[in-house]
Order: structure tokens, then C-alpha cells, then sequence
């Protein structure tokens, strides 16, 4: 398409095709070897997507997407770090992309790990995967306080909450840390969404939007 996609439209998009993943007719496109030999001279990713690790969040075919269609981030528990910013500015700046993905999801390990730390009887982690692990803490004990009854933490602590939290910390944190990004976003060139991504279902469903890729048609 020669126009310029809008945050709106692409978000669309992308949410028609993890529509069609999750019914089981998704139509792989832009797989082809033809589609390989127009990308081989440069890129121009229609989003870029900023998520966890975990082998079940492969992006490109939750969102039934090609070859060179979203330019993928990923670490464990999709954590902000100076090399996810300055990728993602990139995505912006360079490959003028109109639309941020960050996507959680359920049973995600590293929130696992984040809860289990805070426990008393923690055990040490290694120290590189405590660094990376210790962005999502805060939301462990916003949800532990939220849960307590007269100062006593609740017995059990909602894993999903806590990821919830963490995700929303994570589109917060990306918006304070890059002003390249949040101008965009002022400006109406970009938006932000933030989704969960159901194991089970294989549905993502958004739980932030910053910027103008709200519920309306495109």
C-alpha cells in the first residue's frame, strides 16, 4: 500500500489476523520466495513488536503475519533495558513504523520468578537473571499490598494480576524513557498497545492503549 498506515489501521490488521490464528484459518502470508526477494534490498515493517521470550509467543504467527512485516524485540519477560529503547526508536525513527506492540502473557516465567523472590525463603538467583527479573518486582508487591488485609499479604499472590501490572509498567516505562517515542505518540504518528496473550486461547487482548488505534473501524 502506497499510503502511509495509521496506528488505528495496522492495530486492525493485526488484530484481524490473530482473528484468524485463533479459528484455525490463518493464511501464512507473505511467505513466499517471491516475498523473500522483494525484502533482500531493505524493510518496511508495518509494526514493531516488543515481547516476551517464551517459545510460545512467536509473533508472526499469533498475528498471522510475513516475511517483513513486524520488526520483533524480545527478552524474558519483555523487560525495558537501553538496547529494547533503542530498538524500538529505531523501528520508529528509521523504519517509520506507526504502531508498538508489547505483549505479555500468561504463565509467563519470568513473573514466576519475580513472585518467588519476594518470598522469605527465596533462594539467590544468578546474578544475570536476578537483574533482569527485578523490573517486574514492583508489581509483585503493589499487587501483594492491594491483597492485604490489616497488614497481613495474602496467601497466595494472582499471577496474572501481577502480569498484568508489569505489562502496564512496561508501556509506562518505555514512554518515560524515550522522548523520541512519547513525541511521536503526542504527535499522532505512533500508538502503543499493550495486550496479553492467552496460552490456552491464543487470543491477544489488549489491555492499554496509548495513542490514537482505539476500538473503531479503520
Amino acid at each position: 500500500m502506497s499510503e502511509h498506515p495509521t496506528p488505528r489501521r495496522v492495530w486492525h490488521e493485526m488484530a484481524r489476523g490473530n482473528a484468524r490464528f485463533v479459528a484455525g484459518e490463518p493464511r501464512h502470508p507473505r511467505q513466499d520466495v517471491e516475498r523473500r526477494h522483494d525484502l533482500a534490498a531493505g524493510q518496511r515493517p508495518r509494526a514493531a513488536l516488543f515481547g516476551c521470550s517464551d517459545s510460545r509467543l512467536a509473533a508472526e504467527i499469533i498475528f498471522d503475519k510475513g516475511l517483513g512485516d513486524l520488526f520483533v524485540v524480545r527478552n524474558a519477560g519483555q523487560v525495558i533495558s537501553d538496547s529494547v529503547i533503542g530498538s524500538l526508536e529505531y523501528a520508529v525513527a528509521v523504519l517509520d513504523v506507526p504502531l508498538i506492540v508489547v505483549l505479555g502473557h500468561d504463565e509467563c516465567g519470568a513473573v514466576n520468578a519475580a513472585i518467588d523472590s519476594t518470598r522469605a525463603d527465596a533462594p539467590a538467583l544468578p546474578p544475570h537473571i536476578w537483574r533482569q527479573i527485578a523490573p517486574i518486582v514492583p508489581a509483585v508487591r503493589r499487587v501483594v499490598r492491594a491483597g492485604s488485609v490489616d497488614g497481613v499479604p495474602p496467601m497466595t499472590i494472582d499471577h496474572e494480576q501481577v502480569g498484568r501490572e508489569h505489562l502496564r509498567d512496561t508501556v509506562g516505562e518505555l514512554l518515560h524513557s524515550s522522548e523520541l517515542i512519547s513525541d511521536a505518540v503526542a504527535e499522532g504518528r505512533l500508538a502503543i498497545v499493550g495486550a496479553n496473550y492467552r496460552l490456552a486461547e491464543g487470543t491477544a487482548v489488549p489491555d492499554i492503549i496509548v495513542g490514537d488505534a482505539g476500538d473503531d473501524d479503520a
